[in-house]
């Protein structure tokens, strides 16, 4: 299995290039069609060479952690007939020193928060499980060296924190 993605930059006519000064600005293009503005990110390379309107890929990599981990949870739960009525994330990723000395993204951490409803209520110990199998079963968590912890918060019906 194959996947694909188009990564489009072009320097701007204004722009000498060997100077360093560049625009970071670029385009990811997927297989479905979907263009997304991309760029460094502006901790890295200072505005106005990136765009804080774009995704970097550090930002990338974490939502490509997170959202792997949510499509298994879900997969999970559904499976175990727990029905999950809404799954927010707020994961974060840290670029730090690693164990060669170089800057690499370090750890990610996702805090999922989770609301589920109908009748069967997950214990906070099936959760865990859940998150521990999901976690397995990422392809993305999986295929990096990154640390990722996973803290997650869940609600029964409502608001109502479990």
């Amino acid at each position: 299995m194959t996947h694909k993605a188009k990564i489009i930059w072009e320097k701007q006519s204004t722009e000498r290039f060997t100077d360093n000064k560049y625009s970071r600005r670029h385009r990811w293009i997927f297989d479905g069609g979907i263009e997304v503005a991309a760029s460094s990110s502006p901790h890295v390379v200072p505005l106005p060479l990136s765009a804080e309107n774009a995704v970097d890929p550090e930002e990338a990599f974490v939502a490509s952690i997170s959202s792997c981990h949510m499509l298994w949870f879900l997969s999970l739960a559904a499976k175990t007939r727990f029905m999950v009525e809404a799954y927010e994330d707020n994961a974060e990723g840290t670029m730090d020193k690693n164990e060669q000395g170089v800057i690499a993204m370090t750890s990610v951490v996702l805090r999922p928060r989770i609301r589920f409803g109908g009748e069967k209520t997950p214990t906070p110990v099936e959760i865990d499980k859940l998150h521990h199998l999901a976690h397995e079963n990422c392809y993305i968590a999986r295929s990096v060296k990154t640390q990722i912890q996973i803290v997650s918060t869940h609600t029964g019906r409502g608001d109502t924190d479990v």
